[in-house]
């Protein structure tokens, strides 16, 4: 099986900070986008079970290393990292495009990616790829099972009633969720192959794509503006008899319509 996993490098959690433009500041601090890194596993999963090869493809203007590092480490046969100045601003039109010329460069059976990211939260970016490649588009799986002989992969989706079960011909996207399960650790044997592996880098040349169509002149978004959440209100204390805590929460949540 050949598996291509997007793999976006984000601000660490908690460190997001905007600049310039309403910007992502992406000059520091970068780290494996979270839900791709359940998609990672999975795929890793896949590659032990019926063999083949694992490729990582980032998208990124400024250095990226420590997230396609970790990528590698966990078992990732090489990566491409698509990086070029032009790339700055790019909005979620652009990232598509990108990616899925990046993506004709690669040979694949499937491709993976988590559903959102941390920074965006747009979840977008799969289904646009999906659309220009012509792939089938299988999102918020909880599970995927792939038939190499058949040709065909089935997907647990997660859905308001429960979950679907839907099959599609390979090659196909999966748009993948937490419950795949929960990412490996780098082993050091990992950490130390990492260093030796292909970590391909591509320009917007190598992937035909004309600066002019990406970055911040060619976005078709623009933000308004951008203001801080509201500060989180004082929390309520129970410290009292079993009897008496159970009653004050049954009214707590009366009060709100919740019961």
């Amino acid at each position: 099986m050949r598996i291509v996993v997007l793999l976006k490098a984000v601000p660490v959690v908690g460190n997001e900070k905007l600049v310039d433009g309403w910007r992502v500041d992406r000059s520091a601090g970068l780290e494996a986008n979270g839900n791709d890194e359940y998609v990672l596993e999975a795929g890793l999963k896949l590659i032990e079970q019926h063999g083949g090869e694992l490729v990582t493809l980032t998208m990124c203007p400024t250095p990226a290393m420590e997230a396609i590092r970790k990528a590698l480490a966990m078992g990732a046969a090489r990566a491409v990292h698509v990086q070029d100045p032009a790339l700055a601003g790019s909005d979620t039109l652009a990232t598509g495009l990108v990616l899925s010329a990046a993506l004709r460069k690669l040979e694949y059976d499937l491709v993976f990616a988590g559903a959102d990211t941390s920074d965006g939260q747009g979840g977008i970016v799969g289904a646009a790829v999906a659309s220009r490649l012509g792939l089938p588009y299988l999102s918020y799986a909880a599970r995927i099972e792939p038939d190499p002989g058949a040709g065909t992969v089935r997907v647990r989706r997660i859905s308001a009633t429960g979950y679907d079960v839907i099959e599609a011909p390979m090659p196909a996207f999966v748009a993948g969720t937490q419950l795949l399960g929960e990412p490996r650790y780098p082993s050091l044997r990992g950490i130390m192959q990492a260093r030796q592996k292909e970590i391909a880098s591509w320009t917007l040349a190598d992937v035909g794509v004309e600066p002019s169509s990406v970055g911040s002149a060619a976005s078709q978004t623009e933000v308004d503006s951008a203001t801080p959440p509201p500060p989180r209100g004082g929390a309520t204390v129970v410290r009292e008899a079993p009897e008496v805590a159970a009653e004050r929460i049954v009214e707590f949540l009366a009060s709100r319509r919740l019961v």
